[in-house]
C-alpha cells in the first residue's frame, strides 16, 4: 500500500482563507482554493491573475524554499514507516503496507496522515493504491475522481479511464498518440507492445507495468539526519506565547517522526523562542520540557509545552522558534499486558505527573527524599518530582506522623496533662533523640498522645529544660 502527497505550497500563510497565488516566471503554478472560485488557473499569466482576482496575495516561486518545505513533510511522516521516498512533481510516496494494522487500518492510517499534513499547515491530494505508480498517478492527476483504492481489479479500471497525459513518459507522444486512438491508458496499453516501443520510449511500458503492478518498483527511501535540531523562522512577530503553539505544533510533528525513525524517545526538549537582533537585540527565552518517563508522541509533547507556554510572559516578540531534542535513549517496546492495571500504567502516572509540573511549576510539586539525620525538621526532606532522591538511611522501626508540621506548636498544660482541642493521654513513648551537635543541637523524648476522639499526635518535651510540651506531627 501507498500514500502519495502532491501540491505541497507552503509559500502563502493564508492561503485557507485568502486568495493567494504562487508565481513562477510571471505564471501561475498554484493557486488557493479562493484564488480558483475567482477564476485563476494554473499556467495563467500574472496580469489575468490581476484582472480576475485583484485582491489576491501574489507570491513568487522559491525552490530552496519548496525543498525544505517537502524534507518537513517527509521527517514529519517518517512516524507512520520508515520508507519514505521523494517523487516527481513535489510527490512524497509511503510504503504503508507493514503499518495498517499497527495503526489500526487503511483509514484511520489515513486519518492520520492528512490530520500530520494540516498540522504543519500544508495543502495535499492524498491517495492511496496497492502500487506506487498508481497512488502517484491518482493523486498527480487533478481530475481523478476517486483517489483511494484497496485491490489492483479496482486500480486497473480507475488507471484506464485517465488519459495519457497524465503519464510524463507519454507526453511527448500525445499527438501522434491520439491519431490511433490511444487517448486514454486502457488504450495505450491495449496496442502491440513491440510496436508502441519501437516509435515511442521503453519507458512508458515500464511505467505502465509499474502502476497497473506488472513490474517492481525500486525506490530510494529518504535517511533521516543523525540529530534533530528543526527550526522556523517566522514571517510576522508574534507577541503572545500562546500564538508559538502552531509553530511549535511543526517542529514536534517533525521530531517525532525523527524519533520513530531512529526507534529512539526523549526525555527532554528544548524550546528556544528567539527575539530581535542587533541594536536592539535580546537574548533568547528557552523553555526545557524535562520529562518523566521517555515518550515519542507528539499529542502528549504539545500537551505539555501548551501548559507551559499559557504560564509563560514575553519580554519581546518572538521573530523564530527552534526545538531541540537534548537526550533521547532507545525506544521501549509497547507493554501489551493480558491483565492491565485497573489504576493505569505507570506511564500513565508519569504523564499525569508530568502535565502537574508543566502547569504548576516543579518547585510547586514535590516528593519525599528523607536525609540520614534523627532530628525530624532536618529529616524530612523534599525535592521537586522529576528530581531522584538521594540515598539515605532512615531511623528503623521508628514510628513517626503522616505529617509533620513546619514549626512546632507550644501546648498548654492542664490538670498535668497536655491540652490539645481536648486532654491528651500518653499511649507511647519516650522516644529520645539527641543529634545535631555540629550545627543546632536538638535533645528532646517524644511521645504519641491520643485525644478524646481518638485522633493522635506526635509530642516532645526540651529534655533537662522547663520549655513544656510541643506539638510536631499528626497521624494519619
Amino acid at each position: 500500500m501507498h500514500l502519495s502527497h502532491a501540491s505541497l505550497d507552503m509559500l502563502c500563510p493564508n492561503w485557507r482563507t485568502e486568495a493567494a497565488v504562487v508565481l513562477e516566471r510571471d505564471q501561475v503554478q498554484a493557486c488557493s482554493p479562493a484564488a480558483a472560485r475567482e477564476g485563476v488557473r494554473a499556467g495563467m499569466r500574472v496580469a489575468g491573475v490581476n484582472t480576475l482576482c485583484p485582491h489576491a496575495t501574489l507570491a513568487q516561486y522559491d525552490a530552496h524554499t519548496a525543498a525544505r518545505a517537502i524534507g518537513e513533510v517527509s521527517l514529519a511522516l517518517l512516524q507512520y514507516t520508515p520508507e519514505v521516498a521523494l517523487c516527481g512533481n513535489d510527490t512524497l510516496l509511503l510504503d504503508v503496507s507493514a503499518s495498517l494494522s499497527l495503526f489500526g487500518g487503511a483509514r484511520r492510517l489515513l486519518r492520520k496522515v492528512q490530520a500530520t499534513l494540516a498540522a504543519l499547515g500544508f495543502a495535499a491530494r492524498v491517495s492511496m493504491a496497492p502500487t506506487a505508480g498508481g497512488a502517484w498517478l491518482l493523486a498527480t492527476f487533478i481530475a481523478a475522481r476517486r483517489r483511494r483504492v484497496l485491490r489492483l481489479a479496482a486500480l486497473a479500471r480507475l488507471l484506464d479511464a485517465l488519459p495519457c497525459a497524465a503519464l510524463p513518459a507519454a507526453q511527448p507522444y500525445l499527438d501522434w498518440l491520439e491519431g490511433i486512438g490511444g487517448a486514454t491508458l486502457g488504450a495505450l496499453r491495449a496496442l502491440p507492445r513491440a510496436g508502441l516501443q519501437r516509435r515511442t520510449h521503453k519507458s512508458i511500458l515500464q511505467a505502465l507495468d509499474a502502476a497497473y503492478g506488472q513490474a517492481p518498483e525500486l525506490f530510494e527511501w529518504i535517511v533521516p539526519p543523525p540529530q534533530f535540531a528543526g527550526r522556523v523562522e517566522l514571517m510576522e512577530r508574534l507577541e503572545y506565547a500562546d500564538a508559538v503553539q502552531f509553530v511549535a505544533r511543526r517542529l514536534i510533528e517533525q521530531l517525532c517522526g525523527w524519533l520513530a525513525a531512529h526507534k529512539r524517545a526523549v526525555t527532554r526538549v528544548i524550546l528556544t523562542l528567539e527575539h530581535e537582533r542587533g541594536r536592539h537585540a535580546r537574548p533568547p527565552t528557552g523553555l526545557e520540557l524535562a520529562l518523566g518517563a521517555p515518550t515519542w508522541e507528539a499529542g502528549h509533547l504539545l500537551r505539555l509545552l501548551k501548559e507551559r507556554l499559557h504560564n509563560l510572559e514575553l519580554a519581546a516578540p518572538i521573530i523564530a522558534v527552534a526545538l531541540h531534542a537534548a537526550d533521547t535513549e532507545t525506544m521501549a517496546p509497547v507493554p501489551k499486558d493480558l491483565f492491565p492495571e485497573p489504576g493505569g500504567s505507570p506511564a500513565d502516572r508519569e504523564r499525569v505527573l508530568e502535565l502537574l509540573v508543566a502547569r504548576l511549576g516543579r518547585e510547586n510539586l514535590l516528593h519525599p527524599s528523607p536525609i540520614a539525620d534523627h532530628r525530624p525538621e532536618v529529616a524530612n526532606g523534599w525535592v521537586p518530582i522529576d528530581q531522584k532522591p538521594a540515598p539515605a538511611r532512615c531511623v528503623q522501626g521508628a514510628e513517626r506522623p503522616f505529617w509533620l508540621l513546619a514549626a512546632p506548636i507550644p501546648l498548654p498544660v492542664r490538670q498535668h496533662r497536655p491540652f490539645y482541642g481536648s486532654p491528651l493521654r500518653i499511649v507511647r513513648g519516650p522516644e529520645r533523640i539527641e543529634d545535631g551537635w555540629w550545627n543546632g543541637l536538638a535533645v528532646r523524648d517524644y511521645f504519641i498522645a491520643q485525644a478524646a476522639d481518638g485522633a493522635r499526635y506526635w509530642l516532645y518535651q526540651e529534655r533537662g529544660g522547663q520549655s513544656g510540651w510541643f506539638l510536631h506531627g499528626l497521624f494519619a
